[in-house]
């Protein structure tokens, strides 16, 4: 009996310990997969998620491949311009239909935050 119940209090302490643990942000960080691609801009409007935008807005277009039927719409995500490290982050409101995997098609109040209108086209990486 004292055996059983000496075994009860260790394995106890060990499901304490456990469970209800934080899980260390590096975990999370390491399941996230990073993208690299194109960032371009475009005149918003009514998005595939259902939502209104207007151009001002911080708002992101992912590729079908990644859209998945909308199972991303309303996540934010942080885009970074690989050419000079500026950061900006935006909330998936539509699809991009002509975006090749890694690449996001951007609000040109996002885009702003990144680069200029006038260099159309960005190198960005950004994770999901």
């Amino acid at each position: 009996m004292a055996r059983f119940v000496t075994l009860f209090f260790a394995l106890a302490a060990v499901l304490s310990a456990t469970s209800g643990a934080p899980t260390p942000v590096e975990d999370i960080e390491k399941r996230a997969k990073t993208y690299h691609g194109r960032g371009t801009w475009y005149n918003t409007g009514l998005g595939a998620c259902g939502w209104n935008n207007v151009d001002s807005d911080k708002v992101i277009a992912l590729s079908s491949s990644i859209y998945g039927g909308g199972k991303h719409c309303g996540k934010t995500l942080t885009v970074t311009n690989k050419k000079n490290g500026k950061k900006a982050t935006g909330k998936i409101v539509d699809e991009c239909p002509g975006c090749a995997s890694g690449d996001l098609d951007m609000t040109p109040g996002l885009f702003k935050k990144l680069g200029t209108l006038d260099e159309g086209v960005l190198s960005i990486s950004w994770s999901l």
